[in-house]
Protein backbone atom coordinates (compact mmCIF):
# COMPACT_ATOMS: atom_id res chain seq x y z
CA UNK A 1 0.00 0.00 0.00
CA UNK A 2 2.63 2.49 0.91
CA UNK A 3 4.05 2.06 -3.45
CA UNK A 4 0.91 4.03 -3.89
CA UNK A 5 1.69 6.77 -1.94
CA UNK A 6 5.41 7.15 -2.88
CA UNK A 7 5.71 8.79 -6.37
CA UNK A 8 9.33 7.69 -6.80
CA UNK A 9 8.25 4.16 -6.97
CA UNK A 10 8.32 2.83 -11.02
CA UNK A 11 9.07 0.48 -13.48
CA UNK A 12 12.40 -0.12 -13.99
CA UNK A 13 12.26 0.54 -17.52
CA UNK A 14 11.00 3.93 -16.82
CA UNK A 15 14.39 5.07 -14.51
CA UNK A 16 16.53 6.61 -16.12
CA UNK A 17 20.00 5.33 -16.79
CA UNK A 18 22.77 5.47 -13.82
CA UNK A 19 20.12 6.28 -11.45
CA UNK A 20 20.53 4.53 -7.19
CA UNK A 21 17.42 2.24 -7.08
CA UNK A 22 16.04 0.27 -4.09
CA UNK A 23 14.48 -2.90 -5.21
CA UNK A 24 10.88 -2.61 -4.14
CA UNK A 25 9.70 -6.24 -4.86
CA UNK A 26 11.59 -9.50 -5.58
CA UNK A 27 11.33 -10.69 -8.95
CA UNK A 28 13.15 -12.42 -11.66
CA UNK A 29 16.98 -12.85 -12.87
CA UNK A 30 18.35 -14.58 -15.44
CA UNK A 31 18.98 -18.38 -15.04
CA UNK A 32 22.27 -18.65 -13.34
CA UNK A 33 22.72 -15.11 -12.17
CA UNK A 34 23.11 -13.59 -8.43
CA UNK A 35 19.87 -13.16 -6.53
CA UNK A 36 18.43 -9.80 -5.80
CA UNK A 37 16.60 -9.45 -2.97
CA UNK A 38 13.50 -6.40 -1.82
CA UNK A 39 14.50 -3.48 0.13
CA UNK A 40 18.40 -3.90 -1.81
CA UNK A 41 20.34 -0.71 -3.21
CA UNK A 42 21.56 -1.12 -6.75
CA UNK A 43 23.24 1.01 -9.22
CA UNK A 44 21.08 0.77 -12.42
CA UNK A 45 22.97 1.02 -15.58
CA UNK A 46 20.45 0.38 -18.68
CA UNK A 47 18.09 -1.63 -20.15
CA UNK A 48 19.29 -4.84 -22.45
CA UNK A 49 16.18 -6.96 -23.48
CA UNK A 50 14.07 -7.89 -20.74
CA UNK A 51 16.81 -7.18 -17.99
CA UNK A 52 19.05 -4.57 -16.54
CA UNK A 53 22.34 -3.80 -16.33
CA UNK A 54 22.92 -3.18 -12.60
CA UNK A 55 25.79 -3.37 -10.41
CA UNK A 56 26.13 -3.63 -6.87
CA UNK A 57 28.59 -1.28 -4.27
CA UNK A 58 30.90 -4.45 -4.61
CA UNK A 59 30.85 -4.29 -8.15
CA UNK A 60 29.13 -6.79 -8.76
CA UNK A 61 26.96 -6.93 -12.29
CA UNK A 62 22.87 -8.60 -11.14
CA UNK A 63 20.36 -8.50 -13.74
CA UNK A 64 17.24 -7.77 -12.47
CA UNK A 65 13.97 -7.36 -15.16
CA UNK A 66 12.99 -4.43 -17.02
CA UNK A 67 9.51 -4.52 -15.56
CA UNK A 68 10.44 -4.64 -11.71
CA UNK A 69 9.08 -2.51 -9.32
CA UNK A 70 11.63 0.03 -7.55
CA UNK A 71 11.97 3.31 -5.79
CA UNK A 72 14.22 6.16 -7.18
CA UNK A 73 17.00 7.43 -4.71
CA UNK A 74 19.24 9.34 -6.84
CA UNK A 75 18.26 10.52 -10.55
CA UNK A 76 22.03 10.68 -11.94
CA UNK A 77 20.08 12.62 -15.06
CA UNK A 78 18.50 15.61 -13.32
CA UNK A 79 20.82 18.17 -15.37
CA UNK A 80 20.49 16.49 -18.80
Amino acid sequence: MSSLLNINYMELYKVPRNSRIKVVTEDKVPPGAPQITEGEELNFRSIDGMYSYCTRDNGEVVHLVAWAEVEVIDDKNTED
